[in-house]
């Protein structure tokens, strides 16, 4: 079984490899639209797997917009795990 560390990390690096793939594919000015629903990655983590992501394609990329769970899916303050679903729409240059 894997601890919470573990699990962060393969998430990590799940979340890394297939935006990598998807930031290879698009042309110069392509949009990546990009969703997490993992409640052991926060969003910083998230955005820091995009960046990873962007440094090892060597591409220019651009946040637009970053999403997160609508008001029709609140948490609780003493539960922010809730807080799970993020994303983020990619400008790919």
């Amino acid at each position: 079984m894997l601890n919470i560390n573990e699990a962060k990390h393969n998430a990590i690096q799940g979340y890394k490899r297939l935006n990598e793939m998807a930031m290879k594919k698009l042309n110069h000015g392509g949009l990546l639209f990009t969703f997490s629903c993992s409640q052991v990655i926060d969003n910083q983590m998230f955005l820091s797997a995009l960046t990873s992501a962007a440094i090892q394609t060597q591409k220019n990329v651009r946040v637009l917009y970053q999403l997160s769970q609508p008001p029709d899916h609140p948490y609780s303050i003493f539960h922010p795990e809730g807080k799970y679903l993020k994303g983020a729409v990619l400008q790919i240059n």
